[in-house]
């Protein structure tokens, strides 16, 4: 009996084609076909030789095979995993490039609406180190044919591409994944396939203080398994000292978010003290923080000077997180209120004002358009308010609740150009006008930028 023949895996298209611009993710893009061709680790002008991977009825995507023509912004990345890991986009632009990319994505978004053409920005807020200054991670796990992965998913699959010894990462981090990853092993740990929907371990999240001598560990798990989980972590803390406590998160949802609703202690701290700036703040595993200490620290900086608040005057921190923001605010003496859905956040945020002795500082867990109208009545004169909102930027509704506080400065700190520019226009159409942008780059080797804006009653 004749071994039936297998069929060729037919050969990827190829083109040469020459990069026009970054996109908004610092992805290389040009024109394919008539159709937008993504080309991560190109830079414009470069003339390249691409492997086509995806063929959409919109779009392309492929990998570089070859460079023709080499921008002379080029650098030799500092990492030998940056060709397949998704997670430093820019590693290859030098850093004064990436500076002035993120300051014209910044433009670029503000030339939107013509309301703002008076609004220049400053240059961005350069970071002292571009490298190892993430003190949080989010990893994904697997295990291919025995050996453990934790890293991130490599772009549109749910293949991980382990980081190894990531530049990117605080050491103690890599510590830490480099101990779970022989234990995984060791231990023979069931992980969990997306696939299938099947195992155990799926996402490894690490929390490391400013001064890198304390790590928070939590296992997210598609279901409670204490037993072999405190078995785990366990080990992880013999292995790695600095662990102060370890959790478990249980996460049975099938999509692609990282923690689920439900969070136990398997061994050690309940959450992680650390410095930011003037103040100690108490981050719990799930809590949302920012990664760069040293660039967050500046924007609450920043953010104080701007208020210029005195003992008798109130100001709102909306989307307060866990606290920073307005308990940097609260020293001046002024009766700050903090305003924030996630109830843990609101939790660590209370308990870090008792930690700085910040009477003046209190902090409630509400939707924000929901507790505007509570506010105005309780607040008739407010001197500042704060608003640091997600990617998403805020609703309408909030903005024209926000203005009808009448607050003498807005003070916007963004995580996106575009919908930063949408609610400038839209706070000046309710009569505040932008004064100052000051861009922060809190991420580099990514196209990500922070924006702080100061806004005045015109």
């Amino acid at each position: 009996m004749r071994t039936p023949r297998r069929k060729k895996t037919p050969p990827q298209a190829t083109a040469t084609v020459t990069i026009t611009a970054l996109n908004a993710d610092g992805i290389g893009v040009t024109t394919y076909n008539g159709k937008p061709l993504l080309v991560p680790a190109s830079l414009p002008g470069e003339r390249v030789r691409v492997v086509l991977e995806h063929q959409g009825q919109n779009r392309c995507s492929g990998r570089i095979s070859g460079i023709e023509v080499k921008s002379e912004q080029r650098v030799i990345p500092g990492c030998g995993k940056a060709q397949e890991c998704p997670g430093c986009p820019l590693i290859h632009l030098g850093y004064p490039f990436q500076l002035r990319y993120k300051e014209q994505r910044v433009n670029d978004a503000l030339r939107q609406y013509p309301a703002l053409k008076h609004l220049r920005p400053e240059p961005v807020m350069a970071a002292a180190a571009t490298f190892g200054y993430r003190t949080t991670a989010k990893l994904a796990i697997a295990k291919v044919r025995g050996r453990a992965q934790v890293g991130l998913y490599r772009r549109a699959t749910h293949e991980v591409v382990d980081i190894g010894n990531c530049p990117q990462q605080h050491p103690l981090i890599n510590k830490v994944v480099k101990a779970l990853r022989e234990e995984i092993e060791r231990q023979d740990i069931y992980v969990y396939n997306p696939r299938n929907r099947r195992g155990l371990l799926r996402y490894l999240a690490v929390r490391v203080n400013s001064n890198g001598t304390k790590a928070l560990v939590t296992l997210v798990c598609s279901e409670r398994n204490q037993r072999e989980m405190i078995h785990l972590a366990k080990w992880l803390k013999k292995k790695v000292p600095e662990i102060i406590g370890v959790h478990q998160n249980i996460n049975a949802s099938s999509g692609n978010v990282i923690f689920g609703a439900t969070t136990f202690k398997l061994l050690g701290a309940d959450d992680l003290i650390d410095t930011m700036g003037a103040v100690r703040l108490r981050l719990s595993p799930s809590s949302f923080f920012q990664v760069n200490h040293t660039q967050a620290a500046r924007i609450y900086a920043l953010v104080e000077q701007w208020a210029q608040l005195e003992r008798n005057d109130a100001a709102l921190d909306m989307y307060c997180g866990v606290g920073g923001i307005a308990m940097h605010l609260a020293r001046s003496g002024a009766a700050v209120t903090g305003v924030e859905i996630n109830p843990e956040a609101i939790a660590n945020a209370k308990a870090a004002a008792r930690l700085n002795r910040l009477d003046n500082c209190r902090f409630i867990a509400a939707d924000a358009a929901a507790v505007m109208e509570e506010l105005s009545a309780e607040l008739p004169q407010l001197r500042t308010a704060v608003i640091n909102p997600p990617r998403s930027g805020c609703a309408e509704n909030v903005l024209a609740a926000l203005a009808a506080l009448e607050p003498q400065t807005i003070i916007y700190v963004s995580c996106n150009p575009i919908t930063l520019a949408r609610d400038l226009n839209l706070l000046q159409q309710h009569g505040y006008r932008a004064r100052q942008l000051q861009p922060v780059d809190m991420f580099p080797q990514t196209a990500h930028v922070e924006s702080v804006v100061r806004l005045t009653r015109s």
